[in-house]
């Protein structure tokens, strides 16, 4: 049983959840029963002030958790699902890399990251198929949506979940993203800095800029390749958590995602033969390890997004031979960052223009995007 004070920073995936769910994805030992006590009682705090359990929580934010808390053993431990041979081999086959901290997926889209109430196929409920004997069960620290593909990172233990989720929620965890956007950003390379809110009338499945209420959002991106016009190859670097962040931030600015309809509508659908799947990929990760050094993992693309790259020209070699962050690449002159500065603020402004004269409205679409496609959720 732990005998001192405990504080935790919120994750960036953790962003939002309640309170008790919160301590249901981080510290599951500790009941309901014991949660509610210790904010009845202020034994629990956010950031110094008392909290209840249905309030929701911000990254970044401290949590104090009190000493003690945890359940009998037998009532604390989940029981191991039997996975059938599929599920297990399914399983085993995401694995691109094991660390005695952690195991590192390369989830494939279509595949939800975690269970809901109409969802009963995830990577959470496979993870039962790396459980031996009386070993901790591997827990999420990270997430992606579910047509999203790539690297995920699951903790082996309690103690490295606590290490990585510091690490995001830190923001010193680098994940890099490959996409394919519709058209081509007049700006090569810069920062999409607009705040994000879940949008009104859509039950929190959907998010939209907001820029008086919404929270902060940045996207890094880089222009790798293009298809003349038609559509460029990207690499993203989201230097936020939010959710959706990424594909709202390229749908703000004229150019979503391929595969893309719920924020880039029909025009989100390129013709001929190039699947209408996303082409969203957490190509890699690198993060530091609980016990030292540093784990930097590379996810291979999945079918319909290699088979697109093909057939459009796209040599996957461009952009890992080239750096994404400036810290990584030469230095720039003081001229030449002056220059791309001015260059991103005109792009923004030409993507924004016209909203103030509809304030509340989307942001507006470069390229004749009609909104969003209607329909189930994607």
């Amino acid at each position: 049983m732990t005998a001192e004070v405990r504080q935790f920073t919120v994750a960036e995936d953790d962003e939002g959840v309640r309170l008790d769910r919160w301590f249901k994805r981080n510290l599951p030992q500790i009941g309901f029963a014991t949660v509610s006590r210790w904010a009845r009682t202020g034994q629990i705090r956010l950031d110094g002030k008392r909290v209840k359990p249905e309030d929701r929580l911000n990254a970044g934010q401290v949590l104090r958790v009190p000493p003690g808390g945890e359940q009998r053993a037998d009532k604390a431990a989940k029981p191991r699902r039997e996975l059938s041979p599929d599920e297990v081999a399914e399983a085993q086959a995401m694995v691109i890399k094991q660390t005695k901290s952690a195991i590192v997926f390369n989830k494939p889209p279509g595949l939800a990251t975690q269970g809901g109430s109409k969802t009963h196929r995830h990577v959470d409920g496979l993870l039962d198929a790396f459980v031996e004997g009386d070993e901790p069960r591997p827990r999420l620290v990270h997430r992606l949506d579910k047509d999203t593909s790539g690297v995920l990172l699951v903790a082996r233990t309690p103690g490295s979940a606590a290490s990585y989720s510091k690490r995001f929620s830190g923001r010193s965890a680098r994940k890099i993203y490959w996409a394919l956007v519709v058209g081509v950003p007049d700006v090569p390379e810069g920062i999409i800095d607009a705040p994000l809110a879940k949008q009104p009338g859509t039950g929190g499945e959907k998010m939209h800029v907001d820029e008086e209420n919404g929270q902060p959002a940045k996207t890094r991106y880089r222009i790798v390749d293009r298809v003349g016009n038609r559509a460029a190859w990207v690499e993203l670097e989201p230097l936020t958590g939010r959710t959706h962040q990424l594909r709202v931030h390229m749908a703000a600015i004229g150019h979503a995602i391929v595969g893309d309809g719920k924020y880039g509508g029909q025009d989100a659908f390129l013709t001929g033969a190039i699947s209408r799947k996303m082409h969203l990929h957490a190509r890699r990760l690198i993060i530091a390890e609980p016990g030292g050094g540093k784990l930097d993992v590379t996810a291979d693309l999945p079918d319909h997004f290699a088979a697109t790259m093909e057939s459009l020209g796209l040599d996957p070699g461009l952009s890992d031979a080239a750096p994404l962050r400036s810290d990584e690449a030469p230095e720039r002159s003081r001229e030449e960052k002056k220059q791309a500065a001015r260059a991103h603020a005109k792009q923004y402004r030409k993507s924004r223009r016209g909203e103030r004269k509809s304030r509340g409205a989307p942001a507006p679409r470069k390229g004749g995007a009609k909104g969003p496609a209607k329909g189930r959720k994607r």
